[in-house]
């Protein structure tokens, strides 16, 4: 009899401890839940916002000539780690965009900054939240659509997605998909390898277990990746160059501020 009750009690103490792992488990590999603007416990609304059909706000800041006299309507996609204050949207000099007449409108992507987060997110989602945008700001039947970094994913969206309104399309230093089955394997191999081991670990961990990104991103047991560590080691001595170039001129971007001198 004992020795039954010991074996019950070992099961018991197993399944528990195996229920623990699994909680630990969807909290590592969760992020917290959003703190949404506006709402009780969550941050001010400081931004100008539009509403899109499904409910969300998308957080938006206009520079440039005013949209009714310019030439060029210009919707700017910020990458990783940014918002619409990004001043990549405005590097251009003042007299250069009066002179162009061009309109930029930058905006928060759904999670950013003062953007409702979209939990129904999907690769055509966020070209039809720009379309929406560019609607509401009466941009009128095309624009064109700048994107930066992990931004540049986002341009690729909309050239799939709603050619029909686009007059162009810029990627600006985009993020490069490895397994693009368009790539040359041999270029694309060379280009993968070529970075800091960190970032290969993480790039393999969003492609082939997505699941597991955010615990991969916020574990410290492991090399991470460089951008997420804020660690300039993955850039070039004319990357660095330049960095230093856009400081001394005023010009402050998030890795402007971590560059190793």
């Amino acid at each position: 009899m004992l020795l039954v009750l010991r074996g019950k009690e070992s099961g018991c103490f197993g399944e528990s401890h195996f229920c623990c792992w699994l909680d630990w488990c969807r909290e590592a590999t969760q992020p917290p839940p959003p703190k949404i603007c506006g709402s009780p416990g969550g941050p001010p609304i400081t931004a100008s916002r539009i509403k899109l059909r499904d409910g969300r706000y998308l957080a938006y800041k206009e520079h440039g000539v005013s949209k009714h006299v310019a030439r060029y309507k210009i919707i700017f996609v910020h990458g990783f780690s940014s918002s619409r204050l990004d001043p990549v949207a405005t590097i251009p000099s003042q007299e250069f965009i009066q002179e162009l007449g061009v309109h930029i409108v930058s905006f928060d992507r759904p999670g950013y900054g003062e953007s409702d987060p979209d939990p129904k997110r999907t690769v055509k989602s966020v070209a039809l939240d720009i379309e929406q945008l560019a609607d509401q700001l009466g941009f009128g039947s095309k624009f064109y659509v700048v994107g930066y970094s992990m931004g540049g994913q986002v341009i690729w969206s909309c050239l799939q997605y709603i050619p029909h309104r686009l007059a162009g399309a810029t990627l600006y230093a985009p993020v490069v998909n490895y397994w693009w089955p368009g790539f040359p394997a041999n270029l694309s191999a060379d280009a993968y390898y070529k970075q800091p081991l960190g970032d290969q670990w993480a790039l393999r961990v969003a492609h082939y277990i997505p699941w597991l990104t955010y615990w991969w991103n916020t574990q410290k047991v492991f090399p991470s990746s460089t951008v997420i560590a804020r660690n300039p080691e993955n850039f070039s001595s004319q990357d660095l160059e330049i960095l230093r170039n856009m400081q001394a001129s005023g010009i402050q971007t998030n890795w402007v501020r971590f560059v190793i001198w």
